[in-house]
């Protein structure tokens, strides 16, 4: 008889209301996977995308009439409970994160590529590891995109003393990729401001933002022409030729959310950035954020020492992801929302 697995599945497009818990096949681990009992679960804007099945133009990849992964989360942390043949870098009776392509969290097992998994560090719980994958790695790789980079302390102080520091701004803030991005700029050695609702503004400053603007009440546009080196635009719904002008030559505008329509998705936006950036010295470039290992590695190494934090709003139990995922579609979701395992 097949062993079966509880999990939390939706076998159609819609709400968060729609999910079932039902027992489904055990995984078995395939040629370089290994099977995680599934300690903790983050969710993501992607999860809610993935389920709505919205933009249209997703559907062909994750499934044109039904999704292709029932079971969401992507991020997940876990214990290696089986090793497949050839699977390399995750060993039994370890403690690892990573990032699911589809999903497969929302279960108390799930196969993972042992490639895609990073070994957690003995003082990072689960429930912290598993807020890293996706929302830190793309706060990440947009300040990568940005140009805004790792320096040294005694750059940092020289660059302090010269007035030279790189000011990027953070628009939404307060979500989960924004509040790894504040700190990370922040980090690295930025001068960060970031938008936010004022409810919000002393946790954003919290995280190393020196301003903040909740742009509803202080509009982007009021601000002066040039006035950063970087913005990472994560909540949309402003204009691009907007974002370019608040730029300084040679600054670029990283587009990490995927605003647009229903059918086309972010797509329109991305050709109108691209458009907008021939011949300009201020660009704007969209981010396709990919799993990296070694960022995650890293973001967890930074975890480790404190400094870095998720700021996990709400946290759930296993009988209750339905309720986590009507939070985030509900939107103005501060941080990250986690669920813990079976």
């Amino acid at each position: 008889m097949t062993e079966t697995m509880p999990a939390w599945v939706r076998e159609t497009y819609g709400s968060a209301d729609g999910f079932r818990l039902e027992q489904i096949p055990m995984p078995v681990p395939r040629r370089g996977e290994v099977v995680l009992r599934v300690e903790a679960t983050s969710l993501n804007a992607g999860d809610v995308r993935l389920m709505l099945g919205d933009p249209l133009l997703v559907r062909p990849v994750f499934g044109l009439t039904r999704p292709k992964y029932p079971v969401r989360g992507m991020e997940v942390a876990g214990t290696v409970v089986a090793v497949g043949p050839n699977a390399i870098g995750a060993e039994l009776g370890e403690r690892v994160v990573g990032e699911l392509v589809g999903g497969g969290g929302l279960a108390s097992h799930v196969a993972v590529p042992a490639d895609r998994l990073v070994p957690i560090p003995p003082d990072v719980t689960s429930v912290t590891a598993a807020c890293l994958p996706v929302a830190a790695g793309t706060a990440w790789q947009a300040l990568d995109r940005a140009g805004i980079g790792i320096h040294s302390e005694a750059r940092i102080e020289r660059h302090r003393s010269e007035h030279a520091v790189p000011r990027v701004l953070v628009i939404g803030a307060s979500g989960g990729v924004g509040t790894f991005a504040v700190q990370l700029a922040a980090l690295r050695g930025a001068e960060v401001w970031a938008t936010c609702g004022e409810r919000n503004s002393r946790l954003v400053e919290h995280l190393g933002a020196v301003r903040t603007l909740d742009h509803r009440h202080s509009p982007l546009s009021a601000l002066p022409a040039g006035h950063f080196d970087a913005v990472i635009d994560i909540a949309g719904g402003t204009g691009l030729r907007d974002l370019q002008r608040l730029v300084v030559a040679g600054g670029a505008v990283v587009l990490v959310t995927g605003d647009g329509g229903h059918v086309l998705g972010p797509i329109p936006r991305m050709l109108k950035a691209a458009f907008l950036s021939i011949g300009s010295t201020r660009r704007i470039r969209p981010l396709a954020a990919t799993p990296r290992t070694e960022v995650l590695a890293k973001l967890l190494e930074l975890t480790a020492e404190g400094r870095i934090t998720p700021v996990i709003q709400r946290e759930y139990g296993f009988d209750r992801p339905s309720s986590a995922l009507a939070h985030l579609e509900a939107g103005h979701t501060v941080g990250k929302v986690v669920v813990h395992g079976a």
